[in-house]
């Protein structure tokens, strides 16, 4: 599955996106509430897991603004709150389920399987930007009629760009998402993994993956107008 995580505290961040990865599932951690509500709202997922105090926006203003936008997608709230009427607060402003901190690693993988049952916005299955298509599921890109053989790394990198298609992406949060929080990897191996992914992607026109000088990367499909 594809999942959100929002969680302001960078050592649990960093637990839930290890364990939920080597469980299988694909996690994009954002570090404050205005920035997980803006990958979500720009961005489809499985489930959201969200933190309910965090800095800039809290978790119950973030599923609230999420609901009044039309996404469904299942919310799962973390919280050290236990009270009664923050139960209810949780769940009323449409929340899916509640956890309270702190919770075994795999009563949280099983409250996942729960609400991911619950159904979440409608999702393509494949992802298409121009004729470049990329299918999770069996993992096969293509553009035109040609089949690109990516490395599992650069795969990632790809379905993260092409999920964000028209969001320029950070730096650092294209290797926290890829590489993980606390990896050893520097911007030098980003670009070096981005070259090598335009020599499979961008072998014709138009362009498709570009540079946002001293920020990052993003997915465009823009033809070139005729001179």
């Amino acid at each position: 599955m594809q999942i959100l995580v929002v969680e302001d505290e960078r050592r649990m961040a960093e637990l839930l996106r290890r364990g939920l990865a080597e469980e299988g599932h694909q996690v994009v951690l954002a570090r404050d509430g205005m920035e997980g509500f803006e990958i979500a709202r720009m961005s489809a997922f499985d489930v959201i897991v969200l933190d309910v105090m965090l800095p800039r926006m809290d978790g119950i203003t973030i599923t609230r603004k999420l609901r009044e936008l039309k996404n469904q997608t299942p919310v799962l709230l973390l919280t050290a709150r236990d009270a009664a009427q923050d139960i209810v607060q949780g769940l009323d402003c449409g929340a899916d389920d509640y956890l309270t901190k702190p919770f075994s690693f795999d009563v949280l993988l099983a409250r996942i399987r729960s609400v991911s049952r619950r159904g979440a916005i409608p999702r393509t299955v494949c992802l298409e930007l121009g004729d470049l298509r990329l299918d999770p599921a069996s993992r096969r890109v293509t553009r035109g009629s040609d089949e690109l053989a990516l490395t599992p790394r650069e795969f990632s990198l790809l379905e993260l760009l092409m999920r964000n298609s028209g969001r320029v992406i950070g730096r650092e949060t294209i290797l926290e998402s890829v590489w993980g929080h606390g990896c050893e990897v520097n911007e030098n191996t980003l670009e070096a993994f981005v070259r090598l992914l335009r020599m499979k992607v961008d072998t014709r026109e138009p362009k498709l993956i570009h540079t946002v000088r001293g920020v990052g990367y993003v997915m465009r499909h823009v033809m070139r107008q005729a001179e």
